[in-house]
């Protein structure tokens, strides 16, 4: 997260908050003319379920009651000069990563990281997060000696989980493959017609 973003996330945390929300984090994104403030909205750890057991997700109405209540925190703390757009949005399936502690909530996943500062003449990479270690991430990817490689959390830009489209059932069909995807219906071939 850029510096702006870390402080309108501080800034906007108990707001969030006091509407039975998280604020994951920020996105500031500067342009000219007008900029663009994504805030990550998401249902508090430990609240992923209701009093019946029901998986509890971010309403279109929690985005709403959130975007309302932080415009007015804006207009009066107003720390973005010039225009801005408010977005307001659950993680998504490509969640957004922000704080050590969700890479450790997320151990094991694959993520894709962009850096601040190149790192080993990398710019961008895609790896497991292997363990959190202080202020630093280790990540197992292919191509590195011991197929590790550790970034301090501070010179990460930008990290999304990369979703197991697999797992998720959303695995495109390979070419050349003779069975039909599970679930989709098999081809049935006509008969060749003869020439009389």
């Amino acid at each position: 997260m850029s510096d702006k973003a870390v402080e309108i996330a501080r800034l906007l945390t108990p707001t969030v908050q006091s509407l039975g929300v998280e604020l994951l984090g920020a996105e500031y994104l500067p342009a000219p003319g007008s900029a663009v403030l994504r805030l990550y909205i998401d249902v508090p750890a430990g609240q992923e379920t209701d009093a019946d057991g029901q998986p509890r997700s971010v309403t279109i109405e929690d985005c709403e009651a959130v975007s309302r209540e932080v415009s007015a925190q804006l207009d009066v703390e107003d720390p973005i000069s010039g225009m801005y757009t408010l977005e307001v949005s659950s993680p998504g399936i490509d969640r957004p990563l922000f704080t050590l502690e969700h890479y450790q909530r997320f151990l094991g996943e694959t993520a894709k990281v962009g850096l601040k500062l190149p790192q080993d003449g990398r710019r961008r990479l895609t790896g497991k997060i292997a363990r959190v270690d202080g202020d630093t991430v280790v990540f197992h990817i292919d191509g590195v000696e011991a197929n590790e490689f550790a970034v301090a959390v501070g010179n990460i830009d930008k990290a999304r989980l990369v979703p197991d489209w697999a797992a998720l059932g959303f695995a495109p069909v390979k070419p050349g493959k003779d069975k039909p995807a599970q679930g989709a219906p098999e081809k049935k071939r006509r008969p060749a017609k003869g020439k009389k």
